[in-house]
């Protein structure tokens, strides 16, 4: 399967450049975890076309990056039992590590082949280098992919091309990239050994959602953390564990030794759109305020990014460190987890406008769903006519179980950040 599948890859790479309708190949050898791949010529004339590896998933895709001889990045997504309609391109959102999604667009090179084109040194390629979870949307679907050796993998694939074009195919090895050992210093130079980098940390917003001292906030606010603590406003910050999380929608479960002493309710009724919001959370600790800060807006819309219902779209301003945090209807009940803004810049350089307001929340179907699944016992609360509270005392109440989350990340698990389980 694995042979039949480069071939496809190959000549639809190919057929993309319009250089040829077939590619030889492997040449060489890429083995990076369960990624293989190597480089490939245009079988015509075996001048050097690209490089590419691949790997295959439970859903059945095979997932391949491939970088061309002139510098170009490629995805592609091949899947035995699709059934799409060649050179009619389709949108497709690609999400890295929870962040807010690139849209692009797939095309189809016959009708199990999807090629995504990414711009050189463009924002989309940053990302994906560093990601370690990378989600697709289009035409209604979701996929997940985990991208944990893509860190080794890129490299390989530089490697591959820049040894090619120098060397040739004839003498193609294999192009991965191997760590440099690092040399044991000498007894009496023990002392010249500089220090160890100080740990890194980053802040997001989490509440508590149970009498047993569990805590919700976005699984990327804490993906990799070596240490995660956890402090009400004016508190000392306790350590926290993670329990449990799910990528796909962002959650994560953190639980303090002991309990806390408030509780936030979840609101089992559903928000409708024009309902007003509150959303409270840590934007920007310490360089703006120690405290938390309180947005207000309404329900923008029942849906995010490509009408992916597991959002509502809200107009209460968050900013970096408002993750995680919750998102309190106007009695004062949970009815999101707070998880991402638009980027303005990236819509601005797309549109030519400034989008404003956009910003989106994780419902509370997806976040009940995963307190059931990690058997925690939480709070719910409906809505009714007439429970309507001011701002300031959702905030006043909220001030009891709505912490602060610190994630500290050495150096030595920094690479490891986003495989936390």
């Amino acid at each position: 399967m694995r042979v039949a599948i480069w071939a496809v890859v190959a000549a639809a790479w190919l057929i993309a450049s319009a250089t040829s309708s077939s590619a030889r190949g492997p040449y060489g050898s890429i083995t990076v975890g369960n990624w293989q791949g190597g480089a490939f010529t245009n079988d015509k004339d075996g001048v050097f076309t690209h490089c590419s590896a691949g790997t295959s998933y439970q859903s059945g895709i095979f997932f391949m990056v491939a970088i061309t001889a002139n510098g170009s990045w490629r995805l592609g997504f091949f899947h035995d039992s699709w059934r799409l309609t060649p050179g009619e391109a389709f949108p497709l959102a690609l999400t890295f590590d929870g962040q807010p999604a690139f849209n692009v667009y797939g095309m189809p090179f016959g009708a199990k082949l999807v090629n995504v084109e990414m711009p050189v040194n463009s924002a989309l390629i940053n990302q994906f280098r560093k990601a370690r979870q990378m989600t697709a949307f289009a035409q209604g679907q979701l996929f997940q992919f985990n991208l944990n050796q893509t860190a080794q993998l890129l490299p390989a694939l530089l490697n591959c091309v820049v040894s090619v074009k120098k060397n040739g195919v004839a003498s193609a090895g294999e192009f991965a990239v191997a760590a440099k050992p690092v040399a044991a210093a000498p007894p009496q130079q023990a002392a010249s050994i500089p220090p160890q980098k100080q740990p890194r940390s980053g802040t997001g917003t989490g509440f508590v959602v149970s009498s047993s001292g569990h805590v919700v906030t976005n699984h990327h606010v804490v993906a990799g953390c070596s240490e995660i603590t956890g402090n009400l406003s004016g508190d000392a910050p306790v350590r926290l564990r993670l329990v449990s999380d799910d990528e796909i929608n962002d959650l994560a479960l953190l639980q303090a030794p002991s309990p806390f002493k408030d509780v936030a309710s979840i609101r089992h009724n559903a928000i409708q759109v024009g309902n007003g919001v509150v959303a409270i959370g840590y934007p920007y600790h310490g360089l703006l305020t120690s405290d938390f800060t309180v947005t207000t807006g309404i329900v923008s819309s029942l849906s995010g990014i490509l009408n992916d219902t597991r959002h509502l779209r809200i107009s209460a301003a968050v900013q970096p460190g408002n993750s995680g945090g919750p998102l309190f209807d106007l009695g004062g009940a949970v009815v999101g987890v707070v998880a991402a803004k638009l980027d303005a810049v990236r819509m601005a350089r797309a549109t030519g406008s400034i989008p404003e307001n956009i910003n989106f929340a994780i419902k509370t179907g997806a976040l009940r769903d995963f307190l059931d699944n990690s058997a925690v016992a939480y709070r719910t609360a409906e809505w009714r006519d007439g429970t309507k509270k001011e701002a300031a005392e959702i905030a006043k109440d909220a001030r009891g179980y709505t912490l602060l989350i610190t994630c500290t990340v050495n150096e030595q698990s920094a690479g490891k950040r986003g495989d936390a389980k």
